[in-house]
């Protein structure tokens, strides 16, 4: 267990390292082409390392495993890398935990999963915390599209929860070297429909944050991959959560960006929500036997 739990904070770190990388990134060449050109590098990187390895393709119900979680993941990227261009780093993935309490119900919504009182209190405590950072929007001088990529950073949270629920079942059908290249390419497959419109060759300057961030993000996902199917998902869900520490350093070194009273408040009872709600989880495990998520 303590293998898997160090590579998850790795993951974690790399993806915050990540985040950062591509926020820089969509200010100076856009939001779509540093999507676009990330996906085209993972990809180009991925299928290097599937041949050096000799990964065998998958079959057919593992490979719709990977096209779903790609197409979400596509859609949950463009809309939380259009929020950090417009909200501190620490402050959009301060909302995103909220992601775990809405997986409760999408899991009850999916999987038939019961959704327990106490559950159900975590996540209006979570809620709560969302309305303490959103209350820093109202009261506080930010930019005016401010609120909006707040709602587009909520919306990412409800695609992000549906993954986690598919990054289990995808850790334990596939290697990590797969579950990357595929993310990558699936999502290569998205963004290429907007490309006779709007793909444009980056500049030689932009080619160094282009590099790091799909190495940055082909690295984080194998880590998280090879760590979930080897631990259970509910013990290292939680982890996610040091990726705040990681978003306010980074954004204060990179952006100059300071956290507010408000966006720490909001976390502190978002993150308490979410580990009410696991610790519940894991009882209604205990009390049912049920296996592994």
């Amino acid at each position: 267990m303590a293998i898997p739990f160090a590579v998850c904070c790795l993951g974690v770190a790399l993806f915050s390292v990540m985040d950062a990388t591509m926020k820089g990134l969509s200010l100076s060449i856009g939001l779509y082409n540093a999507l676009f050109w990330r996906a085209v590098t993972g990809t180009v990187f991925g299928l290097a390392l599937m041949l050096l390895t000799r990964q065998r393709w998958p079959v057919a119900a593992v490979l719709r495993i990977h096209v779903l979680r790609g197409v979400v993941v596509a859609a949950m990227a463009a809309l939380f890398f259009w929020a950090i261009m417009r909200l501190p780093l620490a402050e959009a993935i301060a909302l995103s935990f909220i992601a775990p309490l809405i997986a409760l119900y999408l899991a009850a919504l999916l999987l038939k999963e019961h959704v327990g009182r106490q559950a159900i209190g975590a996540s209006l405590l979570g809620l709560v915390g969302v309305g303490v950072i959103l209350s820093g929007k109202l009261s506080g001088s930010y930019a005016p599209d401010a609120l909006t990529g707040a709602a587009a950073v909520l919306a990412s949270a409800v695609l992000f929860a549906w993954n986690l629920i598919i990054q289990r079942q995808q850790a334990q059908v596939a290697s990590p070297i797969e579950v990357a290249f595929f993310q990558h390419l699936v999502m290569l497959g998205v963004f290429a429909l907007g490309a006779p419109l709007l793909v444009a060759t980056p500049p030689l300057h932009a080619l160094p944050l282009v590099l790091l961030a799909a190495t940055l993000a082909f690295t984080s996902l194998a880590a998280l991959a090879w760590a979930y199917a080897r631990a259970e998902a509910q013990r290292l869900i939680p982890v996610e959560y040091s990726a705040f520490l990681w978003a306010a350093i980074i954004g204060w070194l990179a952006f100059g960006e300071r956290v507010t009273g408000t966006t720490l408040a909001g976390a502190l009872l978002i993150v308490a929500g979410c580990l009410i709600a696991a610790r519940a989880k894991r009882a209604d495990l205990a009390h049912v036997e049920a296996g592994a998520v």
